[in-house]
């Protein structure tokens, strides 16, 4: 644990993995078949690699260098996540999570596990995803967005979760139905229930939702076009990811 800040009251498993620089707040528990990389901040009362029967035996939960876990959030074991991974309060991941670099999870953000995470993944808060979605990169799904898995619940069928395609965005309260894909550039409006495909660069809404449009309609106050969204928002991406957005968009 090299130069690792640990407070007094959390608890620590002798096998875990602590990398430089870290540091865990108190009353936090870090289980076995954690690994902390380099870096990594823990709030209070957290809890990592929490065990679980529905993880692989092998499975450790791997929080890449530079993870910020605020107070109260709840990690399953058997997920790995990428470098700089940053979560609001009180956040519960759920075990077989494999996620890229730089995601960002809300408050209270319920993520039900067996999930494939892109790069650059946004999700405010009061986010709920079911098991096995899938979402590309560049996502961003908005407060009380829900992705659900089971097509006639309750039951064993194909409880698969839909799939959010790359720089497709999710407005607010929108409920995103099992097996739905929702491509790539799309926008899903507030409050909207979708049960079918979206297709790219399309804006759907409503209740059943339904086409509205090619997202090239919308505009911003200046009267630019507001989508491809990467044109005119690249606030807080790292330069690496949106250096090749001039010539892409």
């Amino acid at each position: 644990m090299n130069n690792a800040q640990i407070a007094s009251s959390a608890v620590i498993h002798p096998d875990a993995t602590i990398g430089p620089d870290v540091s865990i707040g108190e009353f936090s528990i870090v289980h076995n078949r954690v690994q902390l990389g380099a870096g990594a901040r823990v709030e209070s009362h957290c809890v990592l690699g929490r065990p679980t029967d529905l993880a692989r035996e092998d499975g450790a939960l791997i929080l890449g260098d530079g993870a910020y876990i605020r107070s109260h959030s709840v990690f399953y074991q058997g997920s790995q996540f990428g470098a700089g991974l940053v979560t609001g309060h009180r956040v519960t991941v759920r075990e077989g999570m494999t996620v890229g670099i730089d995601c960002q999870l809300g408050t209270l953000c319920d993520l039900q596990g067996d999930c494939q995470f892109g790069d650059h993944v946004r999700l405010h808060s009061s986010v709920h995803v079911g098991k096995h979605s899938t979402l590309g990169d560049f996502v961003w799904l908005y407060p009380y967005v829900v992705l659900t898995n089971d097509p006639h619940p309750p039951s064993e069928d194909d409880n698969r979760g839909p799939t959010i395609g790359d720089f497709a965005v999710v407005a607010t309260m929108s409920t995103i139905l099992p097996r739905v894909t929702v491509g790539v550039h799309s926008l899903v409006g507030a409050h909207s229930l979708v049960r079918h495909d979206v297709a790219p660069h399309t804006v759907v809404g409503g209740v059943p939702a339904r086409e509205l449009g090619d997202l090239s309609r919308i505009k911003l106050d200046s009267g630019e076009p507001a989508y491809p969204w990467p044109r005119h928002f690249r606030r807080g991406y790292p330069p690496e990811a949106t250096n090749a957005w001039s010539e892409r968009f």
